[in-house]
């Protein structure tokens, strides 16, 4: 080996002696790089598994989560009071169809059991004040239908009754103050946004504490119930008119929201016109209608009766106070005292005392109904909304041929029409008939001649029913439903059929108003509730009639 071979070889080893270093660190730096961007390697453990502790597979059975316990005990309960007056109504349904079809056997059987569905329910259920008030429904419609009976017995021009006005006798009295309320008024008072001014004094407080009594209570909550019917009308007429919202607590005042309310001055209607205020203002009476027992009429002539005395005293108080006494009553009570202000005129006993009274029971009734909570007024159970549609008759038309086309009693029309006298409708009248029934009573009475609208009748079909039987019904001959029903040689089941009635004067009349027939049906129905034999039914409706008499 040469020394220069040698001195390389030398040079070889040297040189990677050098090398192994710096690729070492080269690497390790490489390598720190990447890791800087990978999460860290978990340090190993070691696993060391257990066998679980075994569950017995029953261990939850007798156990819910008390959420969830509740949830489902409350769901049946909640839905029992919805569920029971489905249940009623189907019966109800089919009580009604039975006995328009002249079944008065099964309508009875259907109609008890409808009642006895409700009657029956827990005393402790969910929504009772709903279901009762269901109950009392019913329970009023197979009164009327008792009242009316079937066939062409229905009443032949009844006399008009009316009812009492429920505040009359109030306006007469005086009662104490309870010095209690008047810190509890002041308060309320403030905190109570109202159209109409509101005022905290003696002759207020002491209609708040009469209306806080058991007897003033009752009257107070019936007469808030039976607003329900008309509030959605008066409330939108009021607005229409720019008259503050509280005055419909004067129609509470005045008549407790009855049509048919009569005072003993001869004031009528909802708002009490008497005659010559009622003609001023648009409501014309005539031998068979009156527009004074017109809700909607008479809503609108009051509201702008109220706005005319309004823009004449400058005060509500005042205009208010001369809607109850009239106008000249209180011009001149302003004359000889000097005094425009109404509790000046009431100190100084320049007003009729009906007329001092009148004011602060209005009063007193606005600020307890705004604050339902203080009075124990929360939850009344307002009574629905009257609906109707309205059609004008082009002939003279009897309400019994109405009851026909819309399958309702004869009085549930007249309730709809206070405001007719007879039970025939004149040429022109704009009758109203149960909402979305109107395409029906017009198709009816287009079947029937106008010249006998006033009498004739209609009649559909069941099955099994023979002409002769439906004669017998009507007590009229079969030949004179033949002749008239040409098209009809035999009669099938869902025909409906002309029946060229009459009315006879010995006819049995409905002479009850809506108030008088749910005072007894209320009492029926609590009797009912109290007696030990059972179940409602509908032979307790009345003691002197027999309901549904064949």
């Amino acid at each position: 080996m040469t020394d220069s071979h040698r001195s390389c070889i030398l040079l070889s080893a040297l040189l990677a002696l050098l090398a192994f270093p710096l690729a070492s660190c080269m690497s390790s730096k490489s390598q720190a790089f990447k890791m800087s961007f990978l999460p860290s390697t978990p340090a190993r453990v070691e696993s060391s598994f257990e066998e679980p502790p075994s569950i017995p597979s029953n261990l939850y059975s007798n156990e819910v989560p008390n959420l969830v316990q509740q949830a489902l005990a409350a769901q049946p309960r909640a839905v029992e009071a919805d569920s029971r007056i489905f249940k009623a109504e189907g019966h109800f349904e089919a009580g009604r169809k039975l006995y328009q079809q002249g079944d008065l056997t099964g309508a009875r059987r259907e109609f008890d059991a409808a009642i006895d569905t409700l009657l029956t329910a827990p005393e402790n259920i969910p929504d009772r004040q709903k279901l009762e008030r269901r109950l009392d429904q019913m329970a009023e419609t197979i009164y009327r239908y008792d009242l009316e009976g079937m066939g062409s017995g229905a009443a032949a021009q009844p006399e008009v009754v009316y009812d009492k006005t429920p505040l009359d006798d109030i306006l007469q009295l005086t009662f104490p103050t309870d010095p209690n309320l008047r810190p509890k008024v002041k308060e309320e008072i403030a905190a109570t946004l109202s159209q109409l001014p509101l005022e905290e004094n003696d002759a207020v407080l002491s209609y708040i504490h009469y209306f806080s009594t058991d007897r003033g209570h009752k009257t107070l909550i019936a007469g808030l119930r039976r607003a329900g019917r008309y509030r959605p009308l008066i409330q939108r007429i009021l607005d229409e008119e720019g008259v503050p919202q509280e005055l419909i607590f004067l129609a509470q005042a005045e008549s407790g929201f009855l049509p048919r309310a009569k005072s003993y001055k001869a004031a009528v209607g909802m708002w009490q016109f008497v005659q010559f205020r009622g003609r001023q203002y648009g409501l014309n009476q005539t031998p068979v209608s009156d527009d004074r027992m017109d809700p909607e009429k008479a809503t609108r002539a009051a509201a702008r009766h109220l706005h005319d005395l309004y823009a004449t005293f400058g005060d509500w108080y005042l205009a208010m106070a001369a809607y109850n006494c009239g106008p000249f009553c209180v011009e001149h009570a302003v004359e000889r005292t000097g005094f425009a202000d109404f509790w000046e005129l009431s100190r100084l006993n320049v007003l009729p005392k009906q007329t001092a009274n009148y004011v602060p029971l209005i009063l007193a009734m606005t600020i307890m109904a705004k604050n339902p909570k203080d009075y124990d007024l929360e939850g009344v159970d307002l009574d629905e909304p009257v609906r109707y549609d309205t059609l004008d008759v082009e002939a003279p038309t009897h309400l019994a041929l109405i009851a026909d086309a819309t399958e309702r009693p004869v009085s549930e029309i007249q309730d709809l029409n206070p405001a007719l006298l007879k039970l025939v409708a004149p040429a022109g009248y704009q009758l109203r008939v149960p909402a979305g029934t109107s395409a029906a009573v017009r198709s009816t009475l287009e079947t029937v001649p106008a010249a006998h609208r006033a009498a004739w009748r209609v009649h559909r079909v069941i099955e099994g029913e023979t002409l002769d039987a439906i004669a017998h019904r009507y007590a009229t001959p079969a030949s004179s439903i033949s002749a008239v029903n040409q098209k009809v040689r035999v009669p099938a089941a869902g025909d409906m059929l002309v029946i060229p009635a009459s009315y006879s004067p010995g006819a049995a009349s409905h002479k009850s108003t809506s108030a008088a027939r749910q005072r007894k049906t209320s009492h029926h129905v609590a009797a009912a509730r109290a007696s030990n034999s059972g179940p409602y039914k509908t032979a307790a409706l009345s003691a002197k009639h027999r309901p549904i008499a064949n």
